[in-house]
């Protein structure tokens, strides 16, 4: 049964992102019928699903009021794609927008903290809410927690790490407008990521929230799954020399490019000096990424940070 909303709460516009769907969908769709908050819709972008994804989404819009579910066809170029796709839909109006997964669950008080928020900040200052994640096994049983960041967010954390889930993130209207002036085509490693930096960057507020919002299903199919644990650690050590790490950030520092004129100052200094310092040989490297301010949530993966910078892999 979908909770009933006053014509005065604000609309928030929740962006699915779909691909094979069909184990884990129905879960994800009723926990959005189970919002405390209750003015919601959801956009459906589907990147061409050959299983029942489609016969799941059109049962749910049969049996959920009239326009609570739209479903359209992505640009079938993997889920970065998908997603800024959807943010970039010009007829998508709301006063919030939620990113979605296929597969999570919803804590029923998601988009009632997420909203909470967001409405501290003046509608013109761009806002991204993120959270902490209850990892879930294939069965929703608890399994775990994603790592509690501590320290505030930041455009020179941005730089080298994401410290928000997309499954988590809502935003507003001024953050959207800077994602939509970027374009659906820029080139960039995640579209959480990516939002991070953008909103916090351009003098938006970023809220990281310690409580697990999401219940995040961990399971063999997953595009983009949790990267904590030992495995996971060595696994991005052995990604860390390949070149990945560098990769990725040649990559943001190039998609950074479409909106420096909206970057604030330092951020624009620091990002210089990032860049810059990248380059250089050892020495001018190592002092040259410590002026830019970088840094990671933890010890440890500042020391990784410090190893990057040693092997010229950041």
């Amino acid at each position: 049964m979908l909770m009933k909303y006053k014509s005065d709460v604000p609309k928030v516009a929740i962006l699915l992102c779909t691909y094979h769907g069909q184990h884990y969908l129905a879960d994800q769709l009723e926990s959005f019928a189970a919002q405390t908050h209750a003015n919601w819709e959801v956009w459906a972008s589907d990147d061409g699903s050959q299983d029942d994804t489609h016969a799941i989404l059109k049962k749910y819009q049969a049996k959920w009021d009239s326009g609570r579910l739209s479903v359209h066809f992505g640009p079938s170029e993997g889920f970065v794609a998908n997603f800024l796709s959807l943010t970039c839909k010009a007829n998508i109006k709301a006063d919030f927008y939620a990113y979605s997964d296929q597969d999570d669950i919803w804590e029923a008080d998601k988009l009632d903290r997420a909203i909470s928020a967001l409405q501290a900040v003046p509608p013109h200052v761009p806002a991204l809410y993120c959270s902490r994640t209850n990892l879930v096994d294939v069965s929703n049983r608890s399994i775990g927690f994603s790592p509690l960041f501590t320290k505030p967010p930041s455009f020179v954390n941005a730089l080298i790490q994401n410290i928000g889930g997309g499954n988590t993130m809502v935003f507003n209207n001024a953050a959207r407008a800077l994602l939509r002036e970027a374009g659906d085509d820029v080139e960039v490693v995640t579209h959480d990521w990516w939002a991070y930096m953008v909103v916090i960057g351009c003098g938006g507020k970023v809220f990281y929230d310690p409580y697990p919002s999401v219940r995040y299903r961990q399971h063999d199919n997953n595009l983009v799954g949790m990267n904590s644990g030992w495995r996971a650690r060595l696994i991005r050590i052995r990604m860390l020399f390949q070149g990945r790490f560098r990769q990725w950030n040649s990559q943001n520092i190039r998609a950074l490019e479409r909106v420096r004129s909206k970057l604030e100052p330092e951020h624009q200094a620091a990002l210089d000096t990032f860049a810059q310092a990248r380059d250089q040989w050892l020495l001018p490297r190592l002092v040259g990424l410590k002026r830019s301010g970088i840094y990671r949530q933890s010890f440890l993966s500042n020391l990784g940070l410090v190893m990057a910078a040693i092997f010229k892999k950041i």
